[in-house]
């Protein structure tokens, strides 16, 4: 049976999460976080979103410096205009905001989520 290339790529990706993803991960997994079911390295269309949670239709980007650059902010553009063509709401957060105040960061995020999902 032949693999899908993008679920083989988000299962590599999964294996090697970033120090800032596998912190995030920790306080989201589980339903942690309001409850919410988040999903981590999501296959979503040609694109594998770092955190998904299925109910908002959120999509959570954990950034580091190459998305602050022009080129891997051209890119993110054209992602998110993708992403949320396709009905998902993009929420950016860089690495260092997430690790200076981890608990503001999350509830904002779930704030986010909350009113996606309030207004389905």
């Amino acid at each position: 049976m032949m693999q899908n290339p993008m679920t083989d790529r988000a299962r590599d990706l999964r294996q090697a999460q970033t120090v800032f993803e596998r912190k995030f991960w920790a306080r989201v997994r589980n339903r942690q976080l309001g409850g919410l079911k988040f999903r981590r390295q999501v296959p979503v269309g040609p694109y594998i979103a770092d955190f998904y949670c299925e109910d908002a239709a959120l999509i959570v980007e954990l950034d580091g410096d190459q998305h602050g650059q022009d080129e891997g902010a051209a890119r993110d553009i054209v992602r998110d205009a993708y992403l949320r063509s396709a009905g998902y709401e993009v929420f950016r957060l860089w690495n260092n905001d997430f690790m200076r105040d981890p608990h503001a960061a999350l509830d904002h995020v779930l704030h986010v989520a909350k009113d996606r999902i309030g207004r389905k």
